[in-house]
């Protein structure tokens, strides 16, 4: 059997491939509700085969999110929405899981559609918050730097989140630390000049994403999977290095963390970044054969022989589409018969799996 196609079982979780849509953001909430359209664009990944849905970044609060367009699991009104969205993704064969995420100095943002600049406050936007008030780009809003008592909100805000991330049925977590977001904000230097004990050492940096998972584990099931997504390079001098990603993987290992999502890049808008294909598998292959913990491998990942040889070559453990299964939401289909191997179709669709027939 395809590698691709190969089960994968993650504490109570069984995956029925090792296909996982990425979270990818939609910028389609109102009032962080979802709507009509994140259940078309999650349900029909669920129905083209992936095994595991990855909501995109969900934020824990409103004034954590990238635009007014994001999602949001900051109220229990949000829970409704997005239980009808897990269950179905439930009753058609995939795992829903969800992104939690708090966007930091990259928040108050226009949709990308209408330009995606930074909205100032008394242009109807938000006050942003960051470990250091350090603009994203210079003439952006500069964030609030985060006092002790607004760090301790952050880490109640992701409790909260993770409370009603049950409650409206997900079965896997990941914790946003990666692309520039609050999280990532902590553990790199160029956007972390604090002097407290979030600040300076490697040790005092990795401190809030730490007790984050933390706050997070304590609602939720030690049976049910948590995954932490990194930039694994800043891709830009004295940033954050894969070494730190290793070292801080190891780590989350040892807390309980299943699986370590590997991305890069995000956190300075100077980042110099080598584009080519499956140009972040470079960093799942390190921090799996450094630290042993599953990893998951995502950036320019298109063909399916493409993702067969990062799991025969054991560079990842798990391949997170994101860009492809926009153009395709029916790839892992698609991509069953190129490797010759027979998957389930949805029942209703099972008429058209051969074509001539």
């Amino acid at each position: 059997m395809s590698l691709l196609f190969s089960p994968l079982q993650i504490k109570n979780v069984l995956l029925k491939n090792r296909i996982v849509v990425s979270p990818m953001c939609q910028y389609s909430a109102d009032e962080g509700f979802a709507t009509d359209w994140h259940l078309v664009h999650l349900g029909s990944r669920a129905i083209g085969g992936a095994a595991l849905i990855i909501q995109e970044a969900t934020s824990v609060s409103p004034e954590g999110r990238i635009s007014a367009g994001d999602l949001g699991i900051w109220s229990d009104d949000h829970i409704s929405m997005l239980k009808r969205i897990t269950n179905f993704i439930h009753q058609n064969g995939a795992i829903a899981g969800v992104q939690l995420a708090h966007a930091g100095r990259k928040a108050s943002f226009d949709l990308p559609w209408n330009g995606g600049k930074c909205i100032p406050e008394n242009e109807g936007g938000w006050k942003p918050v960051a470990p250091s008030a350090i603009p994203f780009h210079e003439g952006d809003e500069i964030p609030f730097e985060l006092t002790l008592d607004g760090i301790e909100k952050v880490k109640a805000d992701f409790k909260a989140a993770a409370k009603r991330s049950l409650e409206a049925g997900y079965r896997l977590i990941e914790i946003h630390a990666a692309h520039g977001y609050l999280l990532h904000q902590f553990l790199s230097p160029l956007s972390n000049q604090r002097t407290d004990n979030y600040g300076g050492s490697f040790e005092n940096r990795i401190r809030l994403l730490l007790e984050v998972i933390e706050e997070v584990k304590e609602v939720w099931p030690v049976e049910n999977p948590l995954f932490v997504r990194i930039s694994a390079s800043d891709w830009a001098e004295d940033g954050w290095t894969p070494e730190e990603s290793a070292q801080l993987s190891s780590i989350l290992k040892d807390v309980g963390i299943d699986l370590v999502d590997c991305s890069s890049g995000g956190l300075v808008a100077y980042q110099q970044i080598p584009i080519f294909a499956g140009y972040q598998v470079q960093f799942s292959e390190h921090i799996k054969t450094e630290t042993g913990i599953l990893t998951g491998a995502v950036g320019l990942i298109t063909e399916p022989q493409q993702a067969e040889d990062i799991l025969y070559a054991s560079k990842a453990d798990l391949i997170f589409l994101a860009r492809e299964l926009l153009r395709d939401p029916y790839f892992p289909l698609h991509a069953a018969k190129e490797l010759n191997t027979d998957v389930q179709w949805p029942a209703q669709y099972e008429r058209a799996k051969r074509k001539h027939v």
